[in-house]
């Protein structure tokens, strides 16, 4: 129940809520500086009331997003995986394992959006939580592996590191072939690699170090 989710789930989770109201209320056009934009010399088009790529949007961006659908099914996989991660790691933790997921997801759009910008594509931007939720799905089937966990659509059940590897192949299939315009799939991929490098790096093992990963990682508050 979202009374009963930690501190930090129950922050985002009001904050997302919070900037969806506002774009909804303002409307898109007031909100464009907080999306992410992609950065280079073309990016601005007035024409296109096209901003062009600020710091601040790689992190913005992921409290905006495309429609009710579009958040309702980000903030529950936040509550269903953010809040277990939330309760080993810690706040602190938790929060900076988040906001790494965000912004290296950002990245990773930055970098195929400017790749398409400069082979004569129109700027677009892009908005949503996903890039953090991939991230956060990607570490709960790390920590909880054969955790079972149950699909939407369709609504069959599986285990949490099975879920991973199926969504991580469905995506990049879909980044790579172009099946599905219009949605960031290598920003999903994004926050799943960031947040891997994250947990790697926590657990000393390479490419930051030869250790092998230790239970430290569940208990930190």
């Amino acid at each position: 129940m979202p009374f009963n989710l930690p501190r930090v789930t129950k922050a985002l989770l009001i904050a997302n809520l919070v900037g969806f109201t506002l774009q909804s209320l303002l409307g898109d056009q007031r909100m464009l500086d907080f999306m992410l934009w992609p950065w280079g010399d073309a990016a601005y088009d007035p024409e296109l009331l096209a901003p062009a790529f600020m710091p601040w949007q790689l992190v913005t961006y992921a409290f905006l997003h495309g429609g009710l659908l579009h958040i309702a099914f980000n903030m529950l996989a936040l509550v269903m995986f953010g809040a277990p991660l939330e309760y080993v790691w810690g706040e602190r933790r938790f929060l900076a394992y988040y906001f790494v997921s965000v912004i290296g997801a950002g990245l990773c759009q930055l970098a195929v959006g400017s790749y398409a910008l400069a082979h004569g594509a129109d700027p677009y931007p892009t908005i949503g939580a996903s890039g953090g939720v991939f991230g956060l799905l990607l570490a709960y089937g790390m920590l909880f592996p054969n955790q079972r966990v149950m699909l939407l659509f369709p609504p069959i059940p599986m285990r949490a590191r099975t879920l991973v590897i199926v969504y991580g192949l469905f995506e990049l299939g879909l980044g790579v072939t172009g099946l599905q315009p219009g949605v960031a799939h290598f920003a999903h991929l994004g926050g799943m690699l960031f947040g891997w490098l994250l947990i790697r790096y926590w657990r000393g093992q390479p490419p930051f170090g030869g250790g092998r990963g230790g239970p430290h990682i569940r208990i930190v508050r």
